[in-house]
């Protein structure tokens, strides 16, 4: 999340990001690809046809969606492997207490303001 919050410059954003990218203002193409990317981990019996149709008619080549799919389900894989046998995040990453993000994500969509930072990290 620092990496997108230093290339974009955009704390809001990255705090968005972070805890619901749904409220972001992204480009419609950004969050079709993150809703994809959703569909995909938590659904992916339910991607169809129609998903590679819309990111297509949003200007995704074939090619950058194959690409876009690799990336997610690595993803996905490395963390079902860690957390299959216990491998423990890295100190930096901190861990972020389920409650807390409920409560986060309460108020950011009740006053749009921006999430800190420091959210899911070890202080």
């Amino acid at each position: 999340m620092e990496d997108f919050r230093a290339e974009s410059g955009n704390d809001t954003q990255a705090g968005h990001l972070l805890i619901d990218y749904r409220q972001a203002a992204f480009p419609a193409e950004d969050r079709a690809l993150c809703d994809y990317a959703v569909k995909l981990t938590l659904h992916p019996r339910d991607v169809c046809e129609g998903d590679i149709t819309q990111l297509q008619n949003l200007g995704f080549s074939s090619q950058s969606i194959t690409v876009a799919a690799q990336v997610i389900s690595y993803f996905n894989y490395i963390n079902r492997m860690a957390d299959g046998l216990g491998v423990d995040a890295e100190p930096w990453m901190g861990k972020l207490d389920p409650g807390e993000w409920r409560r986060t994500k309460a108020d950011l969509s009740q006053d749009g303001s921006s999430v800190p930072m420091t959210q899911g990290k070890s202080t």
